[in-house]
Protein backbone atom coordinates (compact mmCIF):
# COMPACT_ATOMS: atom_id res chain seq x y z
CA UNK A 1 0.00 0.00 0.00
CA UNK A 2 0.89 3.53 -1.24
CA UNK A 3 0.45 6.65 0.73
CA UNK A 4 0.69 10.27 -0.66
CA UNK A 5 2.19 13.14 1.04
CA UNK A 6 -0.93 14.33 2.18
CA UNK A 7 -2.25 11.04 3.42
CA UNK A 8 0.80 11.40 5.47
CA UNK A 9 0.22 15.10 6.67
CA UNK A 10 -3.74 14.00 7.30
CA UNK A 11 -2.54 11.16 9.81
CA UNK A 12 0.16 13.56 11.31
CA UNK A 13 -2.21 16.25 11.85
CA UNK A 14 -4.35 13.80 13.32
CA UNK A 15 -1.41 12.42 15.65
CA UNK A 16 -0.79 16.35 16.78
CA UNK A 17 -4.75 16.91 17.64
CA UNK A 18 -4.79 13.89 19.59
CA UNK A 19 -2.01 14.59 22.00
CA UNK A 20 -4.15 17.58 23.23
CA UNK A 21 -6.48 14.87 24.72
CA UNK A 22 -4.74 12.19 26.78
CA UNK A 23 -3.88 12.33 30.20
CA UNK A 24 -0.37 12.42 32.46
CA UNK A 25 1.81 9.09 30.49
CA UNK A 26 2.63 6.55 32.95
CA UNK A 27 5.97 5.02 32.68
CA UNK A 28 5.86 1.05 32.84
CA UNK A 29 9.18 -0.34 33.64
CA UNK A 30 10.39 -2.97 31.47
CA UNK A 31 10.62 -6.99 32.25
CA UNK A 32 12.50 -8.51 34.72
CA UNK A 33 15.68 -9.68 32.33
CA UNK A 34 15.64 -4.98 31.00
CA UNK A 35 14.65 -4.28 35.05
CA UNK A 36 18.19 -5.36 35.88
CA UNK A 37 20.84 -2.42 36.29
CA UNK A 38 23.52 -2.10 33.40
CA UNK A 39 26.05 0.57 33.38
CA UNK A 40 25.18 3.67 31.02
CA UNK A 41 28.38 4.16 28.86
CA UNK A 42 26.97 8.07 27.42
CA UNK A 43 25.48 10.76 29.12
CA UNK A 44 24.90 12.88 26.08
CA UNK A 45 23.79 12.29 22.37
CA UNK A 46 24.76 14.64 19.51
CA UNK A 47 23.22 13.56 16.41
CA UNK A 48 24.78 14.90 12.78
CA UNK A 49 21.57 14.73 10.74
CA UNK A 50 22.30 14.63 6.38
CA UNK A 51 19.03 15.52 5.64
CA UNK A 52 18.19 14.48 2.00
CA UNK A 53 19.20 11.05 1.46
CA UNK A 54 23.39 10.33 2.18
CA UNK A 55 24.66 8.30 -0.84
CA UNK A 56 27.11 5.53 1.04
CA UNK A 57 28.87 4.83 -1.78
CA UNK A 58 29.71 8.50 -2.70
CA UNK A 59 30.82 8.81 1.52
CA UNK A 60 31.38 6.22 4.06
CA UNK A 61 31.33 3.13 2.03
CA UNK A 62 33.11 4.11 -1.45
CA UNK A 63 33.29 1.04 -4.30
CA UNK A 64 34.68 0.66 -8.00
CA UNK A 65 35.33 4.26 -8.67
CA UNK A 66 33.93 5.60 -12.46
CA UNK A 67 35.05 9.15 -13.56
CA UNK A 68 32.59 10.84 -15.51
CA UNK A 69 33.06 10.99 -19.46
CA UNK A 70 30.49 11.99 -22.18
CA UNK A 71 28.65 9.14 -23.38
CA UNK A 72 29.08 6.92 -20.47
CA UNK A 73 26.00 4.48 -19.68
CA UNK A 74 24.26 5.16 -16.30
CA UNK A 75 24.72 1.29 -15.34
CA UNK A 76 28.89 1.84 -15.33
CA UNK A 77 28.34 3.68 -12.67
CA UNK A 78 29.37 2.49 -9.11
CA UNK A 79 31.26 5.70 -6.77
CA UNK A 80 31.94 8.92 -8.50
CA UNK A 81 34.34 9.69 -6.15
CA UNK A 82 38.05 7.97 -5.67
CA UNK A 83 38.39 6.56 -2.03
CA UNK A 84 40.97 7.66 0.13
CA UNK A 85 42.18 6.12 3.27
CA UNK A 86 41.71 5.96 6.78
CA UNK A 87 43.95 6.10 9.78
CA UNK A 88 42.36 2.46 9.83
CA UNK A 89 44.24 0.27 8.17
CA UNK A 90 41.81 -1.16 5.57
CA UNK A 91 39.40 0.89 5.70
CA UNK A 92 38.86 3.48 3.07
CA UNK A 93 36.25 6.41 2.54
CA UNK A 94 34.86 8.66 -0.18
CA UNK A 95 37.14 11.46 -1.47
CA UNK A 96 36.29 14.73 0.27
CA UNK A 97 36.15 13.23 3.94
CA UNK A 98 39.87 13.02 4.78
CA UNK A 99 39.55 14.70 8.07
CA UNK A 100 36.97 12.30 9.44
CA UNK A 101 39.17 9.46 8.43
CA UNK A 102 41.88 10.38 10.31
CA UNK A 103 39.76 10.27 13.59
CA UNK A 104 38.04 6.98 12.34
CA UNK A 105 40.29 5.16 15.30
CA UNK A 106 37.90 6.84 17.55
CA UNK A 107 34.70 5.36 16.40
CA UNK A 108 32.45 2.50 14.62
CA UNK A 109 31.11 2.89 10.79
CA UNK A 110 28.09 0.71 10.92
CA UNK A 111 27.86 0.16 6.69
CA UNK A 112 24.52 -2.14 6.76
CA UNK A 113 21.66 0.20 7.58
CA UNK A 114 18.59 -0.66 6.13
CA UNK A 115 15.49 1.33 5.98
CA UNK A 116 12.01 0.21 6.28
CA UNK A 117 9.75 -0.72 3.83
CA UNK A 118 7.30 2.24 3.97
CA UNK A 119 4.75 1.54 1.16
CA UNK A 120 6.29 4.39 -0.81
CA UNK A 121 9.73 5.86 -0.50
CA UNK A 122 9.37 9.84 0.81
CA UNK A 123 11.69 11.86 2.83
CA UNK A 124 9.15 12.96 5.02
CA UNK A 125 7.89 9.38 6.16
CA UNK A 126 11.41 8.01 6.66
CA UNK A 127 12.65 10.56 8.25
CA UNK A 128 9.49 11.01 10.90
CA UNK A 129 10.62 6.61 10.88
CA UNK A 130 14.08 7.54 11.63
CA UNK A 131 13.33 10.26 14.33
CA UNK A 132 10.31 8.43 16.05
CA UNK A 133 11.39 4.67 15.64
CA UNK A 134 7.57 4.57 14.13
CA UNK A 135 6.37 3.49 11.04
CA UNK A 136 3.56 6.73 9.67
CA UNK A 137 0.52 6.67 10.12
CA UNK A 138 0.54 5.87 13.93
CA UNK A 139 -2.84 7.13 15.90
CA UNK A 140 -0.73 8.93 18.90
CA UNK A 141 1.20 11.29 18.46
CA UNK A 142 4.97 9.80 18.63
CA UNK A 143 7.86 11.34 20.52
CA UNK A 144 10.63 12.46 19.00
CA UNK A 145 14.09 10.24 20.10
CA UNK A 146 15.32 12.88 21.82
CA UNK A 147 12.08 13.92 23.73
CA UNK A 148 12.27 10.02 25.04
CA UNK A 149 15.83 10.48 26.32
CA UNK A 150 15.02 14.04 27.71
CA UNK A 151 12.25 12.72 29.56
CA UNK A 152 13.78 9.20 30.52
CA UNK A 153 16.85 10.99 31.90
CA UNK A 154 15.84 14.37 32.90
CA UNK A 155 18.03 16.96 32.20
CA UNK A 156 21.81 16.92 32.66
CA UNK A 157 21.85 20.49 33.80
CA UNK A 158 18.26 22.02 34.69
CA UNK A 159 18.93 25.23 33.06
CA UNK A 160 20.23 23.96 30.11
CA UNK A 161 17.28 22.16 27.16
CA UNK A 162 17.43 18.21 27.20
CA UNK A 163 16.62 18.67 23.70
CA UNK A 164 18.10 20.79 21.23
CA UNK A 165 17.77 21.14 17.42
CA UNK A 166 20.01 23.02 15.32
CA UNK A 167 19.68 23.87 11.63
CA UNK A 168 16.47 23.08 10.91
CA UNK A 169 14.60 26.02 9.21
CA UNK A 170 10.59 25.85 8.63
CA UNK A 171 10.38 29.19 7.29
CA UNK A 172 9.91 28.60 3.46
CA UNK A 173 10.58 25.06 3.49
CA UNK A 174 8.17 22.82 1.14
CA UNK A 175 7.84 20.26 3.95
CA UNK A 176 7.66 22.17 7.14
CA UNK A 177 4.75 20.40 8.57
CA UNK A 178 6.12 17.26 7.48
CA UNK A 179 9.05 18.34 9.80
CA UNK A 180 6.99 19.27 12.71
CA UNK A 181 5.07 16.13 13.19
CA UNK A 182 8.35 14.44 14.57
CA UNK A 183 10.05 17.16 15.75
CA UNK A 184 7.99 17.13 19.40
CA UNK A 185 7.35 15.66 22.82
CA UNK A 186 4.50 14.07 21.69
CA UNK A 187 2.32 12.52 23.94
CA UNK A 188 5.21 13.15 26.73
CA UNK A 189 4.65 16.45 26.69
CA UNK A 190 6.07 19.81 25.45
CA UNK A 191 8.37 20.38 28.05
CA UNK A 192 10.01 17.65 26.26
CA UNK A 193 9.92 19.34 22.74
CA UNK A 194 12.94 20.61 21.05
CA UNK A 195 14.11 24.11 21.60
CA UNK A 196 15.15 25.41 18.14
CA UNK A 197 18.03 27.23 17.41
CA UNK A 198 17.64 27.62 13.25
CA UNK A 199 20.46 29.93 12.45
CA UNK A 200 23.22 28.97 14.88
CA UNK A 201 25.01 31.86 13.65
CA UNK A 202 22.79 33.55 15.46
CA UNK A 203 21.89 31.03 18.72
CA UNK A 204 22.98 33.75 21.13
CA UNK A 205 18.82 35.43 19.46
CA UNK A 206 17.42 32.36 21.65
CA UNK A 207 18.65 33.87 25.13
CA UNK A 208 18.13 37.28 24.78
CA UNK A 209 15.37 39.98 24.91
CA UNK A 210 14.96 41.32 21.36
CA UNK A 211 16.85 43.88 20.15
CA UNK A 212 15.82 47.26 21.99
CA UNK A 213 13.66 45.62 24.87
CA UNK A 214 14.14 45.71 28.26
CA UNK A 215 14.86 42.56 30.45
CA UNK A 216 11.37 43.73 32.74
CA UNK A 217 9.52 44.56 29.37
CA UNK A 218 10.65 41.04 28.26
CA UNK A 219 9.48 39.50 31.49
CA UNK A 220 6.04 41.11 31.42
CA UNK A 221 5.47 39.65 28.11
CA UNK A 222 6.61 36.05 29.42
CA UNK A 223 3.56 36.80 31.86
CA UNK A 224 1.24 38.03 29.03
CA UNK A 225 2.25 34.81 26.94
CA UNK A 226 0.85 32.57 29.66
CA UNK A 227 -2.16 34.26 30.08
CA UNK A 228 -2.48 33.46 26.08
CA UNK A 229 -1.96 30.12 26.81
CA UNK A 230 -5.02 29.86 28.48
CA UNK A 231 -6.78 30.84 25.55
CA UNK A 232 -4.94 28.45 23.54
CA UNK A 233 -6.38 25.02 22.27
CA UNK A 234 -4.16 23.25 24.84
CA UNK A 235 -5.26 25.60 27.20
CA UNK A 236 -8.92 25.41 26.40
CA UNK A 237 -9.34 21.36 25.16
CA UNK A 238 -6.09 19.97 26.23
CA UNK A 239 -5.36 17.31 29.86
CA UNK A 240 -4.52 18.84 32.89
CA UNK A 241 -0.82 17.83 32.20
CA UNK A 242 -0.62 18.68 28.64
CA UNK A 243 -1.13 22.28 29.99
CA UNK A 244 1.43 21.89 33.03
CA UNK A 245 4.13 20.57 30.75
CA UNK A 246 3.68 23.64 28.44
CA UNK A 247 4.08 25.71 31.12
CA UNK A 248 6.80 23.82 32.36
CA UNK A 249 8.55 24.30 29.02
CA UNK A 250 7.89 27.81 29.30
CA UNK A 251 9.61 28.11 32.74
CA UNK A 252 12.48 26.05 31.95
CA UNK A 253 12.81 28.24 28.80
CA UNK A 254 12.79 31.18 31.14
CA UNK A 255 15.35 29.48 33.42
CA UNK A 256 17.58 29.02 30.75
CA UNK A 257 17.77 33.18 29.99
CA UNK A 258 18.83 34.02 33.41
CA UNK A 259 21.06 31.45 33.63
CA UNK A 260 24.89 31.33 33.16
CA UNK A 261 24.62 28.24 30.91
CA UNK A 262 23.19 31.00 28.24
CA UNK A 263 26.89 32.00 27.43
CA UNK A 264 27.04 28.63 25.72
CA UNK A 265 25.06 29.97 22.60
CA UNK A 266 26.89 33.13 22.07
CA UNK A 267 29.54 31.84 19.46
CA UNK A 268 31.14 34.95 19.73
CA UNK A 269 32.90 33.61 22.66
CA UNK A 270 34.86 31.01 21.21
CA UNK A 271 38.65 31.91 20.83
CA UNK A 272 39.01 33.09 16.25
CA UNK A 273 41.37 29.77 15.76
CA UNK A 274 38.42 27.20 16.41
CA UNK A 275 35.62 29.25 15.39
CA UNK A 276 37.57 28.98 12.06
CA UNK A 277 37.47 25.65 11.27
CA UNK A 278 34.35 25.40 12.37
CA UNK A 279 32.83 28.08 10.34
CA UNK A 280 32.10 26.13 7.10
CA UNK A 281 28.88 27.35 6.75
CA UNK A 282 25.48 26.51 9.27
CA UNK A 283 26.17 23.24 9.73
CA UNK A 284 29.52 23.77 10.87
CA UNK A 285 28.59 26.54 13.29
CA UNK A 286 26.28 23.82 14.65
CA UNK A 287 28.68 21.51 15.42
CA UNK A 288 30.50 23.95 17.64
CA UNK A 289 27.63 25.34 19.03
CA UNK A 290 26.96 21.42 20.12
CA UNK A 291 29.90 21.16 21.29
CA UNK A 292 29.23 24.13 23.83
CA UNK A 293 26.24 23.04 24.63
CA UNK A 294 27.41 19.23 25.36
CA UNK A 295 30.01 21.17 27.49
CA UNK A 296 27.07 23.44 29.46
CA UNK A 297 25.20 20.14 30.47
CA UNK A 298 22.77 19.08 27.23
CA UNK A 299 21.45 15.88 26.86
CA UNK A 300 20.50 15.64 23.09
CA UNK A 301 21.24 17.88 20.92
CA UNK A 302 20.68 16.96 16.72
CA UNK A 303 22.68 19.54 14.17
CA UNK A 304 21.68 19.19 10.91
CA UNK A 305 22.41 19.72 7.31
CA UNK A 306 19.03 20.83 6.86
CA UNK A 307 16.13 19.04 4.86
CA UNK A 308 15.00 21.49 2.06
CA UNK A 309 13.38 19.29 -0.96
CA UNK A 310 15.85 19.31 -3.94
CA UNK A 311 18.67 20.90 -1.85
CA UNK A 312 21.72 19.57 0.09
CA UNK A 313 21.92 16.07 0.55
CA UNK A 314 18.60 15.69 -1.74
CA UNK A 315 20.90 15.22 -5.16
CA UNK A 316 18.17 14.75 -7.53
CA UNK A 317 20.32 16.68 -10.20
CA UNK A 318 24.26 17.48 -10.21
CA UNK A 319 24.96 14.98 -7.89
CA UNK A 320 28.41 14.36 -8.12
CA UNK A 321 28.96 17.98 -7.81
CA UNK A 322 27.16 18.72 -4.90
CA UNK A 323 28.29 16.43 -2.69
CA UNK A 324 31.83 17.73 -3.65
CA UNK A 325 30.61 21.05 -1.96
CA UNK A 326 28.72 19.04 0.92
CA UNK A 327 31.53 17.30 2.04
CA UNK A 328 33.37 20.61 2.23
CA UNK A 329 30.90 21.54 4.35
CA UNK A 330 31.12 18.47 7.11
CA UNK A 331 34.83 17.16 6.82
CA UNK A 332 36.50 19.69 9.13
CA UNK A 333 33.35 19.95 11.67
CA UNK A 334 32.96 16.91 12.58
CA UNK A 335 36.43 15.84 12.86
CA UNK A 336 36.81 18.66 15.21
CA UNK A 337 34.00 17.70 17.22
CA UNK A 338 35.42 14.89 17.94
CA UNK A 339 38.80 16.42 18.62
CA UNK A 340 37.53 19.05 21.45
CA UNK A 341 35.22 16.72 22.73
CA UNK A 342 38.30 13.93 23.18
CA UNK A 343 40.56 16.91 24.25
CA UNK A 344 37.78 17.87 26.98
CA UNK A 345 37.65 14.60 28.40
CA UNK A 346 34.17 14.27 27.05
CA UNK A 347 34.50 11.87 23.98
CA UNK A 348 34.04 8.92 25.79
CA UNK A 349 30.51 10.22 27.50
CA UNK A 350 29.46 12.18 24.15
CA UNK A 351 28.26 9.17 21.52
CA UNK A 352 27.89 10.98 18.46
CA UNK A 353 25.79 10.18 15.74
CA UNK A 354 26.13 10.93 11.68
CA UNK A 355 23.08 9.31 10.03
CA UNK A 356 20.71 10.25 6.92
CA UNK A 357 16.98 8.82 6.12
CA UNK A 358 18.05 6.94 3.27
CA UNK A 359 20.81 6.32 1.38
CA UNK A 360 20.97 6.99 -3.07
CA UNK A 361 21.84 4.88 -6.19
CA UNK A 362 22.42 5.39 -9.57
CA UNK A 363 19.65 3.07 -11.22
CA UNK A 364 17.99 1.22 -8.90
CA UNK A 365 14.62 3.10 -6.54
CA UNK A 366 14.33 1.34 -3.68
CA UNK A 367 15.43 -2.26 -2.16
CA UNK A 368 16.97 -4.29 -5.51
CA UNK A 369 14.67 -7.07 -4.98
CA UNK A 370 11.01 -5.06 -5.45
CA UNK A 371 10.00 -2.81 -8.20
CA UNK A 372 9.25 0.82 -6.98
CA UNK A 373 8.41 3.11 -9.53
CA UNK A 374 11.09 5.81 -10.93
CA UNK A 375 10.77 9.15 -8.96
CA UNK A 376 13.78 10.14 -11.18
CA UNK A 377 14.33 9.69 -14.57
CA UNK A 378 18.07 8.68 -15.19
CA UNK A 379 19.11 8.36 -19.32
CA UNK A 380 20.74 5.27 -20.33
CA UNK A 381 23.75 7.47 -21.67
CA UNK A 382 25.01 10.60 -19.89
CA UNK A 383 25.46 13.55 -21.69
CA UNK A 384 27.16 15.86 -19.49
CA UNK A 385 28.55 16.68 -15.83
CA UNK A 386 24.59 17.31 -14.04
CA UNK A 387 23.26 13.83 -14.86
CA UNK A 388 26.55 12.32 -12.87
CA UNK A 389 25.82 11.22 -9.53
CA UNK A 390 22.99 8.89 -7.14
CA UNK A 391 20.06 10.76 -7.81
CA UNK A 392 17.39 7.96 -6.93
CA UNK A 393 16.11 6.98 -3.19
CA UNK A 394 17.57 4.11 -1.85
CA UNK A 395 16.84 1.87 1.07
CA UNK A 396 18.48 -1.23 1.03
CA UNK A 397 21.89 -0.26 2.50
CA UNK A 398 23.32 2.72 3.97
CA UNK A 399 26.29 4.36 6.88
CA UNK A 400 26.28 5.08 10.28
CA UNK A 401 28.93 6.58 11.53
CA UNK A 402 29.46 6.59 15.51
CA UNK A 403 32.03 8.14 17.66
CA UNK A 404 32.52 8.29 21.90
CA UNK A 405 30.21 7.36 24.71
CA UNK A 406 30.74 3.37 24.80
CA UNK A 407 31.35 2.17 20.76
CA UNK A 408 34.00 0.62 19.48
CA UNK A 409 37.32 2.41 17.81
CA UNK A 410 38.18 1.79 14.64
CA UNK A 411 35.37 -0.67 13.97
CA UNK A 412 33.50 -1.63 11.08
CA UNK A 413 30.30 -3.21 11.34
CA UNK A 414 28.37 -5.34 8.16
CA UNK A 415 28.70 -5.18 4.61
CA UNK A 416 27.88 -3.89 1.30
CA UNK A 417 27.53 -5.48 -2.26
CA UNK A 418 30.94 -4.13 -4.35
CA UNK A 419 29.02 -4.04 -7.43
CA UNK A 420 25.81 -2.21 -8.17
CA UNK A 421 23.16 -1.94 -6.47
CA UNK A 422 25.53 -2.23 -3.01
CA UNK A 423 22.83 -3.44 -1.28
CA UNK A 424 23.29 -4.86 2.40
CA UNK A 425 24.90 -8.57 2.35
CA UNK A 426 25.90 -8.97 6.10
CA UNK A 427 24.47 -7.93 9.27
CA UNK A 428 21.52 -6.10 8.34
CA UNK A 429 20.85 -3.16 11.31
CA UNK A 430 17.17 -1.64 10.94
CA UNK A 431 16.14 1.73 13.13
CA UNK A 432 14.20 -0.59 15.69
CA UNK A 433 17.86 -1.72 16.95
CA UNK A 434 19.77 1.24 15.94
CA UNK A 435 17.87 3.05 18.55
CA UNK A 436 18.17 0.32 20.92
CA UNK A 437 21.40 0.94 20.82
CA UNK A 438 21.21 4.32 21.40
CA UNK A 439 19.48 3.84 24.00
CA UNK A 440 21.03 0.70 25.66
CA UNK A 441 24.66 3.12 25.92
CA UNK A 442 22.76 5.76 27.41
CA UNK A 443 21.42 2.91 29.93
CA UNK A 444 17.72 2.89 28.55
CA UNK A 445 15.94 -0.40 28.06
CA UNK A 446 14.99 -0.66 24.57
CA UNK A 447 11.77 -1.40 26.94
CA UNK A 448 11.26 1.45 28.32
CA UNK A 449 8.33 3.38 27.66
CA UNK A 450 4.96 4.84 29.29
CA UNK A 451 1.20 4.22 28.77
CA UNK A 452 -1.09 6.40 27.21
CA UNK A 453 -4.75 6.33 26.35
CA UNK A 454 -4.73 2.34 27.62
CA UNK A 455 -1.84 1.34 25.42
CA UNK A 456 1.56 0.96 26.30
CA UNK A 457 4.08 3.21 23.87
CA UNK A 458 7.83 2.50 23.93
CA UNK A 459 10.96 4.07 23.06
CA UNK A 460 11.62 1.38 20.08
CA UNK A 461 8.16 0.14 18.08
CA UNK A 462 6.72 -2.14 20.48
CA UNK A 463 9.51 -2.61 23.06
CA UNK A 464 11.38 -4.95 20.20
CA UNK A 465 14.53 -2.87 19.65
CA UNK A 466 17.42 -4.95 20.33
CA UNK A 467 20.84 -3.35 20.46
CA UNK A 468 23.52 -3.92 18.27
CA UNK A 469 25.91 -5.41 20.94
CA UNK A 470 29.23 -6.19 18.08
CA UNK A 471 29.54 -2.28 18.19
CA UNK A 472 29.37 -1.78 21.80
CA UNK A 473 33.17 -1.73 23.61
Amino acid sequence: MTHSRRDFLKTAGAASLASLAPSAPRVILADDIDRKKFEAKADSVIVLWMGGGMAHMETFDPKRHTPFKTGMKASEVCSTFPSAPTVVDGVRFSEGLEAIGRVMDRGTLIRSHVAADLGSILHSRHQFHWHTGYEPPVNVAAPHLGAWIGQALGPRNPAVPSYIDIGQRYDGNGEAEELRSFQTGGVLGSEFGPFRIPDPSDAVAAVRPPAGMTLSRFQNRYQGYKKLLAASPIGREGSDYQRESLLRSLENADRLLNSDAAKAFDLSLEPKESRDVYNTGRFGLGCLLARRLVEAGARYIEVTTEYIPFVNWDTHDNGHTRLRDLKKQIDAPVARLVLDLEQRGLLDRTLIVLASEFSRSVLVEGKADKKVPDQVQVPDTLANLAQFGHHRHFTGAGSVLMFGGGVKKGYVHGETADEMPCTTTKDPVTVADLHATIHHLLGISPRYGVVTEERPFYVTKDGKGKPVNAVIA
